[in-house]
């Protein structure tokens, strides 16, 4: 692999052609990274969005609604899809993604607490970091959404 300066934006320039390594680039690294349409749906998702989320490990979660496919408590709660719970309106989440596809602004390292389901069914909350941004490709409009589950690190700051 050649050098390439990191200032000149074209670090990544020699992986125009390998797919394969940029999806184990995708896959390894600890971040959860979503892909979602502009009806918040799922289109695609690295290895740690199982790892941080899912309360199942083997279901099917393309073209799910986000919520749904993180293991939101209030959807589940309500018995409601993702977009129409009581708390959807307030969801930071939702909000930044939302922002970020219709208005094309980035929304960079928020932090919230939110609670999810776990492994058990139960509710616990995590702590997350996220930043999300309007992503396009072959003239689709997507957002992109990192996530990263900062909980270990706000329990040990109390």
């Amino acid at each position: 692999m050649g050098k390439e300066l990191a200032s000149t934006n074209v670090s990544f320039d020699f992986l125009k052609g390998s797919s394969e390594f940029l999806n184990l680039v995708l896959n390894n690294i600890s971040s959860c990274v979503l892909l979602l349409n502009r009806d918040m749906e799922l289109q695609e998702f690295n290895n740690a969005m199982k790892t941080i989320f899912t309360a199942r490990k083997d279901e099917y979660l393309l073209y799910v609604r986000c919520g749904e496919a993180i293991g939101c408590a209030y959807q589940v709660e309500e018995m409601k899809d993702c977009g129409t719970t009581s708390h959807c309106s307030f969801c930071e989440l939702r909000l930044a993604a939302l922002t970020s596809y219709s208005e094309d602004k980035v929304v960079f390292k928020e932090s919230i607490i939110k609670p999810f389901l776990n492994g058990e069914g139960e509710k616990v909350d995590k702590h997350l970091q996220f930043s999300t941004r309007l992503f396009r490709f072959k003239g689709e409009r997507y957002i992109l959404m990192i996530i990263d589950d900062i909980t270990h690190l706000s329990t040990l700051n109390q």
